[in-house]
């Protein structure tokens, strides 16, 4: 057995939650997810106002509830006093209830984390190179759950519901970005991640686009809940996003949906317009090009993503490169979907990403919108990790999520 495997009755055996319900009515278990939700989202509800939300009769919502807590999914909370008529009980997410794992691939460092179900890191694991390898990737996968296996106890074991993987689609199209030999990104030609993850993981793998993934944090765990519609962004290594349409994360045909590194948009070069993609103006490679021509360590833009120090001029010419790119991008989207919000988010210091939403509100000012009804343009919430979130959140939408069947559909 491989140090990173799992004994079959400890890892294998499925939370209760998971295997009950699946076989018939599947409309409790619809309404259990729907009810999970909800508490997810306002952080704690008492049944009464579950009952009003949802327009689930009261004795059906008692029911669902003490299912809940039976499966250790909700705790009781101290009652509420103070208001007309008899105190309520509110019900909130027990953190220990289920846990899940996320792997982000990035450019320059991989790390995987445990997250509980309240959305809090448990532990995490986090390695840095020159650029990602197959072989690496894996040997940093089977450390992890090796150092897991050993730590965890049997109880937190059984109730991890799976491993996701966040990752760049198609790491071999990008030679230049990545700065990796040809020979390495012929590997990623023929390398399936999730089919060799799977091989050394004892819990179900699921796979996303990083972005999408980061997206999928912020939808679940940060402020995008509380819009049913927005166009996010994840700035990294590469420039990324996602899409969300009535509450829930929209991927697309194959997957793809949101693949705004790949949006066409017009810069300025001296003095005429150019156009290219979003990926060339708006990535912290772009920044790392920078200070390495200007003779600057840019090793901190990885090595210590909340803390950049002070990079200097270049940083505040990459920030005007990257508010012109996604200024245009938004009033692109805008235009095929009548987004309510654009939410910008990256693996960069809090005051970095500040400045970069209020110079893109800015440039986006300035832009030609008849026709249109201006996105408001907003801070994610979640920060450098939210891909690495955004991975660990993919087996709870799979088990615990209303609209999981958006996410994980069939593509075609």
């Amino acid at each position: 057995m491989r140090s990173s495997e799992l004994p079959p009755t400890e890892a294998a055996r499925p939370h209760a939650d998971l295997a009950r319900g699946t076989n018939q009515n599947r409309v409790r278990l619809y309404n259990e997810r729907l009810v999970l939700s909800l508490i997810r989202r306002h952080g704690s509800l008492p049944r009464a106002e579950i009952a009003r939300l949802t327009a689930l009769s009261a004795q059906t919502i008692t029911v669902i509830m003490r299912a809940l807590e039976r499966d250790q999914l909700v705790l009781k909370q101290d009652r509420q006093r103070g208001k007309i008529g008899q105190p309520s009980i509110p019900f909130t997410l027990n953190p220990d209830g289920a846990f899940s794992l996320g792997l982000k691939i990035g450019r320059r460092s991989s790390k995987l984390i445990l997250m509980d179900f309240a959305g809090g890191v448990r532990r995490s694991f986090r390695e840095t190179g020159s650029y990602p390898t197959p072989a690496g990737v894996l040997d940093f996968v089977a450390k992890s759950l090796g150092s897991l296996n050993e730590e965890l106890a049997p109880e937190v074991k059984r109730r991890i519901a799976g491993l996701g993987i966040a990752a760049p689609f198609e790491l071999r199209s990008w030679e230049e970005q990545i700065g990796a030999p040809r020979s390495v990104l012929d590997q990623w030609r023929t390398f399936r991640v999730e089919e060799e993850v799977a091989r050394i993981c004892p819990w179900p793998v699921f796979f996303c686009n990083d972005a999408t993934a980061a997206c999928a944090a912020e939808l679940v765990l940060g402020d995008g809940a509380n819009h049913q519609d927005f166009l996010y962004f994840f700035i990294g290594s590469f420039v990324g996003g996602g899409v969300v349409l009535n509450g829930s994360l929209y991927p697309g045909r194959s997957g793809n949906a949101g693949a705004l590194g790949s949006m066409p948009v017009t810069a300025f070069d001296g003095r005429r317009a150019v156009s290219g993609q979003l990926i060339r103006s708006a990535s912290i490679y772009v920044l790392e090009q920078k200070l390495v021509a200007a003779g600057r360590d840019a090793s901190v833009l990885w090595r210590s993503p909340d803390d950049w120090g002070d990079p200097g001029a270049s940083l505040e010419q990459w920030i005007d490169d990257v508010a012109e790119g996604l200024a245009f991008a938004i009033l692109a989207a805008t235009s095929v979907i009548d987004f309510a919000a654009a939410i910008i988010d990256g693996a960069f210091p809090a005051s970095v990403r500040a400045r970069i939403v209020a110079r893109t509100a800015e440039r986006a000012a300035l832009l030609d919108h008849r026709g249109l009804s201006p996105a408001a343009i907003l801070e994610g919430s979640i920060g450098s990790g939210a891909r690495g979130l955004g991975g660990a959140c993919l087996p709870l939408l799979a088990n615990f999520a209303r609209d999981r069947e958006v996410l994980f559909r069939e593509t075609d």
